[in-house]
């Protein structure tokens, strides 16, 4: 293979991450800003998932939301490492997920880089911080500006930093997400 040619195609990844995050995030229009993040990211968003204006990424793909699920507005997703949303989960204003980080103590300060889970009935608080490993299970809660540190166990509440038991959460949970934006186009 031509060396060219990868180097054309880092910059035109690089180009379409930069197109994301300072054009197309800021679309007013719920609808081309879902095409785009399927069709041209490669991300699997379910249906009746929402993703709001000036959401970030780190990178194309990587990024699996299931149905019925909302990332708010201002959030940050670091999917250089995969990111799996599932059913029924709200990223609200200012959440962060991160995937990779350096080995602190390592000589040569390396990039690691771990998967984040977030199962079916999450809410991820205003502000909070979920860091490369960990996975939210099913029901659980990060409080506002919390930094998940580890797992988080099924129906769990946690706050602070780091994020630490706060109580449990009722196992009645039946509701689905269903976010409509507030004009049928906007959101």
């Amino acid at each position: 293979m031509d060396p060219r040619l990868g180097v054309l195609r880092r910059r035109l990844s690089k180009l379409l991450l930069w197109m994301t995050n300072h054009v197309v995030s800021r679309v007013f229009f719920h609808r081309p800003r879902m095409w785009w993040y399927r069709n041209v990211m490669g991300y699997q968003i379910g249906a009746g998932s929402a993703v709001l204006v000036d959401v970030r990424f780190s990178a194309r793909g990587n990024l699996r939301i299931g149905t019925h699920s909302v990332v708010n507005n201002g959030c940050r997703i670091d999917n250089r490492g995969p990111v799996t949303l599932g059913d029924s989960v709200s990223l609200s204003y200012g959440a962060t997920i991160y995937t990779k980080g350096h080995a602190i103590d390592s000589s040569d300060f390396h990039t690691v880089s771990a998967p984040v889970i977030v199962q079916d009935k999450v809410w991820v608080c205003a502000g909070a911080t979920v860091l490369p490993g960990v996975t939210l299970h099913e029901g659980s809660v990060v409080l506002t500006g919390s930094v998940v540190t580890k797992n988080v166990a099924a129906f769990e509440v946690v706050g602070g930093n780091p994020a630490q038991h706060v109580r449990e959460r009722s196992r009645d949970l039946e509701y689905k997400i269903d976010f409509h934006p507030w004009v049928p186009f906007f959101g």
